[in-house]
């Protein structure tokens, strides 16, 4: 023998009757007994309490309220029962529907309504569900009975959530199924006193039925059929990668349940908990699916929890005072007072000191239970033991279920290190003994983004993401861009990585979708869908979305755009920048920057500000973190000079190797940008101060370069003019380089704390010496690299190589979220 039980979407609609219907029809032709229990229609019974209270407040209106309720059961009839055989199922719709309006028109003359009389209005919408699929069934040929669970079930007066006799109540089922041939059709949810007074079980209460039957027939299974496939890790409304959970325990679909899993609710396990019977959670609507089998003891699992759950909307309060230290009782009076004003408590946290204790309530009786406590607690606060007691809302609470807790050590550390690093912080916390529940109190803004972190870091099998929002996408961005492309399928398939582009902007237009723009039609989406760009909006969206693992990515070198740093590491979001101007503006600014990131968890990360795709800020970082001191840096820094000055030779003009260079595009528009040093400035700049050595902008020396009347002319062809005329200064620094067996080179140097950007000459001993095409060059020279400088070498400039550099930078951000 097994309970089936359906929810209100199973029977909501023509076609998914149909549905259950079949799902009836495969198991009698199986030769399976069974007995099935029906919800309201999706939405009535809510829509039921409406028209209840309308009629109470004397609103004429529920009478068209009402009848459209009608109309969608008359819908069903007519779609499923054969015309020549509606007329009698017509009829008793019609008789119910008939006595519910002589029940509201009652409520809407007296202008009152008691739960007992909500209750009866509420019964109505599974003894509707529930005639109407008898008759189908019976149109079918099935031998089907019409069961009203209120002769079989019996409860106290408590209305809106009876309490079951369940002595009185099992042996009414033994002896009614004892009798009964035909399949029984029952009832959800409602019940009778033994007045025969209708009740109900409370919202979930048809998953009750069908356990109480179950139990009372020992019954092999329970099945319960909802529009999901089984029990889920996480909800999955809220968090994307959320899957079935095969199979869990009696204690952990509780939790879970109670901490606000909807699939079941926690009366309806509590019958087949006793009688050891298998619960099963299945999609009517994907019946090949082996949905989520509830047993005593569940399978082993892959993962050291089992799912996670949350409870949207909490308020906490808080009772302090010196007073309460070592005093006995407090505890009984507090949550004695609660249990006799009916206020349910969710979670309770106590400090060791007995200095407070906190504990969650639905936000509903916040203001009660302050009113109590206050009454109970009088004296105590009168004298100054007991402090004002408070009361916090908006918050709410997320648990993480699991009987593999028990075994596995780190979960509480992976847990709240994971809400760290997003950001995410932990108003009050609750574990119990048994370690299979861990509670944390968080703030109800930061849930989905909780939710989402959490799920992706125990469930770590199933692909996380890295939600990204790039500003600007020219050449670099749309490089950047690109390698995601490519990149994405070896990232999903093999680093169970998702690179989530969930904002673009540039110049003209920009774009937000938190569910991904996607990096192959990226510049259709945001043409198409694209608004005006507003740099401020941008971030503050960025801000109000509050996706786990935010990374934003600056692509410019836009200077206003730096000023959004310190906000956004704040709110604990990442910050990849090929940018230079926040490392190279002023020292303050530059320490405030790496300690905000510092104190919120997140990663500000700018390797390509020097060397492009080189490795250079990390080398410098992992030296320094692992106590090495670094005595000089020699560099090359400039694609742009190391190419001018790698051409210069014999024979060869300095004005035509410019050229070139403008040519190739390897310098600025006015190639003067270049040649002034001011950009290896800055970057000899930040490398000193990724060294430890506090200089400003104002303290890096830069020899000049170019002569004067190069510098003076008006324009980029004037400049080119002077070039000509300067000709043989540039040529006798050349044969002088060469005399010596040397070349001129363009380096950055640092040493002794001081920071030179001049034109020099190396040696054939010197690493800069052989360096050829657009190549850049870092020398280290440290404690441990003393007699041997530490030298890094390679591309220094171009779209690729940085891009990658960027690529790189945000893919160690994924390997530091785990």
């Amino acid at each position: 023998m097994k309970v089936l039980k359906f929810g209100g979407t199973s029977v909501g609609s023509v076609d998914s009757i149909k549905q259950v219907i079949g799902i009836l029809e495969n198991n009698l032709a199986n030769g399976e007994k069974i007995a099935v229990v029906f919800s309201a229609m999706g939405g009535v019974t809510n829509r039921l309490i409406e028209i209840g209270k309308m009629a109470a407040a004397g609103n004429g209106e529920y009478i068209e309220f009402l009848k459209v309720v009608e109309e969608r059961h008359f819908v069903i009839v007519r779609g499923l029962i054969n015309v020549k055989s509606q007329s009698s199922t017509f009829a008793a719709v019609r008789g119910l529907f008939n006595e519910l309006g002589d029940i509201l028109k009652g409520v809407s003359w007296i202008r009152e309504l008691s739960t007992r009389t909500m209750d009866l209005i509420m019964s109505f919408g599974e003894r509707l569900s529930t005639l109407v699929i008898t008759e189908i069934l019976k149109s079918k040929g099935i031998a089907a009975e019409f069961c009203d669970a209120r002769q079989i079930i019996r409860t106290n007066e408590t209305y809106g959530m009876g309490d079951v006799n369940f002595a009185v109540t099992n042996q009414l089922i033994l002896e009614y199924f004892a009798r009964a041939s035909a399949l029984q059709c029952v009832t959800g949810f409602i019940a009778s006193t033994s007045e025969g007074i209708t009740t109900t079980l409370g919202r979930g209460g048809s998953d009750y039925t069908a356990s109480i039957l179950g139990a009372a027939l020992d019954a092999d299974s329970i099945e319960i059929w909802t529009d999901v496939d089984g029990m889920m890790t996480a909800d999955p409304r809220k968090v994307h990668n959320a899957f079935t959970i095969p199979s869990i325990s009696y204690a952990e679909a509780m939790e879970l349940s109670h901490f606000g899993a909807k699939v079941i609710y926690p009366p309806s396990l509590q019958p087949a908990f006793a009688k050891n019977i298998t619960l099963k959670v299945l999609n009517t609507f994907n019946v090949d699916f082996e949905g989520t089998y509830v047993q005593k003891n569940a399978n082993k699992k892959d993962f050291p929890i089992t799912g996670i759950s949350s409870i949207d909307e909490i308020a906490l309060v808080n009772i302090q005072g010196s007073g309460m230290i070592g005093v006995a009782g407090i505890s009984g009076r507090l949550f004695t007072a609660l249990s006799h004003n009916d206020i349910s408590v969710i979670l309770i946290s106590q400090a060791s000191s007995e200095h407070s204790i906190c504990f969650s309530i639905d936000p509903r009786d916040a203001n009660k239970a302050s009113e109590v406590l206050e009454k109970e607690f009088a004296s105590e606060i009168t004298y100054g033991y007991i402090d004002s007691i408070t009361i916090e809302k908006n918050l709410s609470i997320i648990a993480i279920v699991g009987e593999g807790m028990k075994k596995s050590t780190g979960v509480s550390g992976k847990l709240f290190s994971v809400l760290g690093k997003n950001g995410i912080n932990v108003v009050a916390t609750a574990q119990g003994s048994s370690e299979l529940n861990i509670s944390v109190v968080i703030s109800k803004s930061d849930l989905s983004k909780a939710l989402n972190a959490i799920h992706g870091v125990f469930f770590h099998s199933e692909t996380r993401s890295l939600n990204l929002f790039i500003v600007g996408v020219g050449l670099i961005g749309s490089t950047l861009l690109e390698q995601v492309r490519k990149q994405n399928k070896y990232l999903r398939e093999e680093k169970f990585l998702n690179l989530n582009i969930a904002g673009l902007s540039n110049t003209k237009k920009m774009l937000l979708d938190p569910d991904g723009i996607g990096s192959a039609h990226w510049k259709e989406r945001i043409d198409g869908e694209g608004v005006k760009t507003s740099l401020p909006a941008f971030v503050q969206r960025m801000i109000e979305l509050n996706l786990p693992n935010s990374v934003f990515v600056d692509c410019t070198s836009d200077k206003d755009i730096v000023q959004y740093y310190n906000m956004l590491l704040d709110a604990s979001i990442s910050v990849v920048t090929p940018n230079k101007v926040a490392n190279s503006g002023s020292y303050a600014e530059y320490i405030s920057l790496q300690r905000t990131a510092l104190k919120r968890g997140v990663k500000f990360l700018y390797e390509t500000n020097v060397g492009a795709g080189l490795p250079i800020i990390n080398t410098i970082q992992g030296l320094m973190a692992s106590g090495d001191k670094f005595l000089k840096i020699e560099a090359i820094l400039s694609g742009t000079l190391s190419y001018i000055f790698n051409s210069f030779g014999p024979g060869i003009k300095f004005v035509d190797v410019v050229k070139e260079a403008k040519a190739q595009g390897f310098t600025e528009p006015d190639p003067r940008d270049d040649l002034s040093g001011a950009d290896v400035a800055r970057k000899i700049l930040i490398l000193a101060r990724e060294v430890g050595v506090p200089l400003e902008s104002e303290d890096v020396k830069v020899a000049q370069l170019l002569p004067a009347n190069c510098l003076a002319a008006p324009t980029v062809e004037a400049f080119f003019n002077e070039l000509v005329i300067s000709d043989d200064y540039f040529a006798n620094l050349q044969s002088d380089a060469e005399a010596n067996g040397e070349k001129l080179r363009y380096i950055a140097t640092l040493e002794n704390g001081k920071a030179v950007v001049e034109l020099r000459t190396v040696n054939q001993q010197h690493p800069f010496y052989t360096l050829s095409g657009s190549d850049n060059i870092v020398s280290f020279t440290t404690e441990r690299y003393k007699d041997r400088p530490l030298v890094i070498k390679g591309p220094g400039a171009g779209a690729e190589v940085t891009a990658s550099g960027v690529f790189a930078d945000i893919m160690s951000i994924s390997s530091y979220l785990g």
